[in-house]
């Protein structure tokens, strides 16, 4: 029996009274203040003694008119995305975890042969040392030498917790890292280059360094390349000045808000994520602008830089490993997380653009980095180029069954929800 009227009436009821607390008189003089004082704070912000955050030149809040941009020239006339798709790691009910990832680079203009070439990995994981797994020890070409695919495995024992989670993220960034290094000629130091996502494996890169008996990857070959992959992405780019950067479409991030919360208890904030407080400092329409003048405007934040985030740190002194792995060819800080915040009101939603530190501390490349984001996004919302890859890249529900079809030894350990939803 699904909901009937009077059921419908009382959510209404709720909602209602929910709502009414949020009221825009009885709070935007307040959270405006808010969002003041705490613009105020990330000039610098501070925690037990470490820079969280500390913005690159003034804070500030800009506009941008999407009809002027849209009518602006580009200032990287050719672009180039990498996107990739998955099966999402799936089990089976003989202990088989498998994540198949495959990735792709789109142009604009399109080039055929950027977008010819294909980079496959399938990660897998057993805990059992007693079964074999015909892995790839070298990339297998096909397709006259466009792709390349190669099976890799995690060892038994060091996945205890986690399994999917790991497993898709090893099998994610094994296959955009590899595939960026193999594209990287191709693409000429005034092409502007965008990742997927941001800019570092966090994840990977997290579990890396915690000590923990339940997910040990810091002994995993492919995790161990996936971290030297990364850094020498960063490396060519940051040693010929090609522009680079990671959108991010969800960003989730947290350490603003915490490390605010943790230096003034008293502190009282209605937001939790990053993102939420960022999107309420840069609505025109909280500062009293109609919302169809604000659609016409896209909003965004000055860069910031993370001096003390672990992207950086884990370089030289967190994980021996990770230090051993560095090319040291720059200064630490070369490497850290930078971002600006930017705001497409007729969207209802923010982003997060990344990029490291050793390319935005050059003020010239790093007001054409921010132009073009924001021609991108008055163009076409999501940049076309990286809408472009995601196409050529995802692998769609129906061919996702027929890959996990072919395994005819192995069957789907399908849960109740798998069956109450069709979830595979």
């Amino acid at each position: 029996m699904t909901l009937e009227p009077i059921h419908i009436k009382e959510i209404h009821e709720i909602v209602d009274r929910i709502d009414n607390c949020f009221k825009k008189d009885d709070n935007e003089c307040d959270d405006a203040e808010k969002v003041r004082n705490i613009l105020e704070r990330l000039r610098k912000l501070e925690y037990d003694g470490k820079i969280v955050l500390r913005s690159i030149g003034p804070v500030r809040r800009g506009k941008a008119s999407i009809d002027r941009m849209m009518q602006a020239e580009d200032p990287f006339p050719k672009t180039f995305s990498c996107d990739s798709g998955s099966t999402t790691a799936k089990t089976f009910d003989n202990g088989l975890y498998v994540d198949l990832c495959h990735c792709a680079m789109a142009s604009t203009p399109t080039d055929l042969d950027t977008h010819s070439k294909r980079t496959i990995v399938a990660a897998a994981y057993t805990a059992s040392n007693k079964v074999y797994l015909n892995t790839s020890k070298d990339w297998e070409s096909f397709d006259n030498g466009s792709g390349r695919k190669k099976i890799i495995r995690i060892q038994p024992g060091l996945l205890n917790k986690k399994v999917t989670d790991i497993l898709h993220d090893v099998a994610l960034y094994l296959c955009e890292s590899e595939h960026i290094l193999w594209m990287l000629e191709s693409i000429e130091n005034e092409d502007f280059f965008i990742m997927d996502g941001p800019i570092y494996p966090k994840r990977v890169m997290y579990w890396m360094v915690v000590d923990s008996g339940d997910v040990n990857i810091r002994i995993d070959p492919s995790s161990t390349k996936i971290i030297q992959n990364y850094i020498d992405i960063m490396d060519h780019h940051i040693e010929n000045m090609k522009p680079l950067v990671g959108f991010v479409k969800n960003p989730e991030d947290m350490q603003i808000m915490l490390a605010l919360k943790k230096q003034d208890a008293e502190l009282d904030l209605p937001w939790l994520v990053d993102a939420q407080f960022f999107k309420n400092a840069l609505s025109l329409e909280r500062s009293g602008i109609r919302k169809r003048e604000a659609d016409k405007y896209i909003t965004y934040t000055n860069w910031f830089v993370q001096p003390n985030q672990f992207y950086e740190k884990m370089l030289k002194s967190t994980s021996p490993l990770v230090a051993e792995l560095a090319s040291g060819k720059f200064d630490s800080e070369d490497y850290a997380l930078c971002f600006f915040m930017a705001y497409v009101p007729k969207l209802n939603t923010i982003f997060k653009i990344e990029s490291p530190y050793g390319l935005v501390k050059n003020e010239e490349l790093r007001n054409r980095i921010t132009r073009k984001v924001l021609y991108d996004l008055a163009l076409s919302g999501i940049p076309k180029t990286l809408s472009k890859a995601d196409s050529i890249a995802k692998i769609p529900v129906s061919e996702r069954r027929h890959i996990i079809d072919r395994f005819r030894n192995s069957k789907i350990d399908t849960t109740y929800n798998d069956t109450r939803w069709d979830e595979q």
